[in-house]
C-alpha cells in the first residue's frame, strides 16, 4: 500500500502544479503511471492539449471496470479495434478460465487482444511514444501499467512500378512510403534467417523508424559497425526522407559524386545484400540507401542482369561512350575550334567557319549560354505538371534553338553539340550519378575556353585524381579497377555469364567470398549441345 502511495505522489504533485500554474512540470513524462486512471488521463490530456486527432475514449468493461483507450484518429484500424477489442470488453461475457482473474489488464493482454503485438509499459513517456507510433494505448483503473497494441491502419500507397528506374524486363514492384511493406518485399526474395534487420529511431520530434538490413556472414563487420556508429551519432529534430540520413553519414559531403546509392527497386536491394552491402530503410520514403557504393555501381542498370550477357556488354560499351560524350563533347568542341583548328579536317572546318560567320560571341560563351538554357528547359520539364512539362521542354528547345540560329546569336553546329550532349546525358541509369556530370560540364567548358586541350586534359586528370581518393565506408570508389582486382572485373566494363561470376566483390563482402561453391560451377561443357 505504501508503495502505491509513493508512486502516486509525483503525479499528484504534477496535477497540483498544473492546477495552480496551468503548466505541467517538464519531468512529468519520466514518471510512472499510477493505479488512479483519472490522474493518468488528466496528465495525458494535458500533454496532448490542442491535438484534435488524439482520441480519448473512456469505456467500461463487462466487469464495470473503467478503461481508457487512446489512439490517433486515422492511424489506427478502428474496425479491428471495435470488433476485437471493444466488443469483447464491453458486451461479451468473461472468457472461460478467467473467472478468478482479478486483473482486467491480464485478461486484455492474454485473451482479448492476443491477435496483435501487445506490450506492457509503466511510464508516461512510453505511453506517449506508443500512441505517436500508431499504437492503441489501453489504460485500466486500478492498474499501474498500460498496454500498447499494434493496430496500425493508416492509408498507404499501393505497390507500383518504380518511375525512376524503369526496365523492359524484370520485376515490376517498387518500394512505397511504408517501412514494413518495403522490408517485406525484400524478405519475400531472401527467405533466410541470416537476413537481419536492426531497428533504429532517429529524430527528436519525428521519431522516424529506420531499419538496417544485411546478411549475416556476407556483410563485412567493419562496414556494418561503421554504419551503426554513423547512424547512432545523428542528432536532428526530424527525418522526412532518406536524403536526411544520407547527408549525415556520407564520407565526403563536398564531393559532387554520390557515395551512397539510392533505389526504389527491391531486386536491386537484394542483389546488393547478396554482394555484402548494407541497406538502410527509412520510413515515409520509397528510396532505400545502399552502402558502400562504387563508381561502377552507378553505371549499372537493373536490366543488365536480366538480359543475355553479350547484349548487356554491348549496351554497356554504348553507355560508357555516351557518358564520356556528355562530359567532354562541348569542351572538346570549344577547345578544338578556338585553339586547335588544325585538328579538324579542312572540309569540316570550312563548314564550321561558314556557320559561325557573323556570330558575336566566342565559342566558349556560346556553349555556356546554350548549356545554361538546356539545363533550364530540363528543370522546367521536371517541375511543371506532367501533362505540359514534356511539351514545354521539347517545344521550347526547338523554338528557341531555331530562333537563336536564325537571329545569328548561336551557330548551328553549337546547337547540334548541345543537343547531342543532352541526349547522351540521359543514358545514365542512376539519376544521382548523372547530376555531377551535368555540374562538371560547366568548369570543363571554362577550362577549354581558357587553355584549350590542355585545360580539358587538366580537368579530366583532376576528376580522376578526385575519384581515386574517394572512399565509401572505407571502400575505394573505383574498385575493382583501382585498386585492380582481376577476378572482380567480370562485372565492370563487361558483364560475363552468370555461371562465371563465382566470387563476390572482395573488398565489399565479408567472410563468404564465393557465390557458387568451388568445383560446382554449372557452366556449359563440350558435348552439351544437341546434334
Amino acid at each position: 500500500m505504501m508503495k502505491k502511495i509513493r508512486k502516486m505522489k509525483p503525479l499528484k504533485k504534477a496535477i497540483q502544479e498544473l492546477e495552480s500554474t496551468g503548466v505541467l512540470p517538464p519531468n512529468v513524462q519520466d514518471e510512472v503511471l499510477v493505479p488512479d486512471i483519472s490522474l493518468n488521463e488528466q496528465v495525458l490530456k494535458q500533454v496532448f492539449e490542442n491535438c484534435s486527432d488524439i482520441v480519448f475514449r473512456p469505456i467500461s468493461s463487462n466487469r464495470k471496470t473503467k478503461m481508457l483507450l487512446i489512439y490517433i484518429d486515422g492511424l489506427v484500424d478502428t474496425k479491428i479495434m471495435e470488433q476485437v477489442v471493444l466488443k469483447p470488453m464491453m458486451f461479451e461475457g468473461m472468457p472461460d478460465g478467467l473467472k478468478n482473474v482479478t486483473s482486467i489488464g491480464e485478461i486484455i493482454q492474454d485473451q482479448l487482444i492476443a491477435f496483435s503485438q501487445v506490450k506492457a509499459v509503466s511510464k508516461v513517456r512510453e505511453v506517449i511514444e506508443g500512441v505517436l507510433k500508431s499504437n492503441l494505448a489501453v489504460l485500466t483503473d486500478g492498474e499501474s501499467q498500460a498496454l500498447l497494441a499494434d493496430l496500425k491502419g493508416f492509408e498507404k500507397r499501393s505497390i507500383e512500378e518504380p518511375s525512376a528506374e524503369l526496365s523492359v524486363r524484370g520485376p515490376r514492384d517498387g518500394f512505397t512510403e511504408t517501412l514494413r511493406v518495403n522490408t517485406s518485399l525484400v524478405r519475400r526474395r531472401i527467405r533466410s534467417p541470416r537476413l537481419k534487420m536492426e531497428p533504429y529511431s532517429i529524430g527528436d520530434l519525428s521519431q522516424t523508424d529506420i531499419a538496417i538490413a544485411y546478411i549475416d556472414g556476407i556483410a563485412p563487420n567493419t562496414v556494418l559497425e561503421e554504419v551503426r556508429q554513423r547512424i547512432q551519432r545523428i542528432q536532428i529534430d526530424g527525418v522526412l526522407e532518406s536524403a536526411f540520413i544520407e547527408e549525415f553519414i556520407e564520407d565526403l559531403p563536398f564531393s559532387p559524386f554520390p557515395q551512397i546509392q539510392n533505389t526504389e527497386r527491391p531486386d536491386v536491394v537484394c542483389s546488393s545484400l547478396l554482394e555484402g552491402k548494407v541497406a538502410i530503410f527509412v520510413d515515409n520514403t520509397p528510396f532505400v540507401l545502399i552502402v558502400p557504393m562504387t563508381f561502377w555501381t552507378g553505371l549499372q542498370a537493373a536490366e543488365d542482369y536480366y538480359e543475355r550477357s553479350i547484349y548487356t556488354t554491348f549496351i554497356r560499351f554504348i553507355r560508357y561512350i555516351l557518358i564520356n560524350i556528355s562530359l567532354f563533347l562541348p569542351s572538346l568542341y570549344v577547345a578544338v575550334t578556338t585553339f586547335h583548328p588544325q585538328l579538324i579536317p579542312t572540309s569540316l572546318l570550312i563548314s564550321i567557319a561558314a556557320a559561325r560567320e557573323g556570330i558575336p560571341f566566342p565559342a566558349a560563351v556560346e556553349a555556356l549560354m546554350m548549356e545554361f538554357l538546356f539545363e533550364g528547359l530540363r528543370e522546367a520539364g521536371i517541375r511543371l505538371p506532367k501533362s505540359v512539362g514534356s511539351a514545354v521542354s521539347i517545344v521550347g528547345a526547338l523554338v528557341i534553338g531555331q530562333a537563336a540560329v536564325q537571329a545569328g546569336i548561336i551557330s548551328a553546329p553549337m546547337v547540334i553539340i548541345v543537343a547531342t550532349t543532352g541526349i547522351a546525358s540521359f543514358s545514365f541509369p542512376r539519376y544521382n550519378l548523372g547530376t555531377p556530370y551535368r555540374m562538371l560540364r560547366f568548369p570543363m567548358l571554362l577550362l577549354a575556353g581558357m587553355l584549350g586541350l590542355y585545360g580539358v586534359a587538366f580537368g579530366a586528370l583532376a576528376i580522376i585524381i578526385h575519384l581515386t581518393n574517394i572512399r565509401s565506408f572505407g571502400i575505394p570508389y573505383l574498385s575493382p579497377v583501382a585498386p585492380q582486382i582481376p577476378r572482380n572485373l567480370k562485372d565492370v566494363l563487361i558483364r560475363t555469364h552468370r555461371w562465371n561470376m563465382t566470387n563476390r566483390p572482395v573488398l565489399i563482402s565479408g567472410e563468404e567470398k564465393m557465390r557458387i561453391p568451388e568445383g560446382q560451377q554449372p557452366g556449359p561443357k563440350r558435348g552439351d549441345q544437341t546434334e
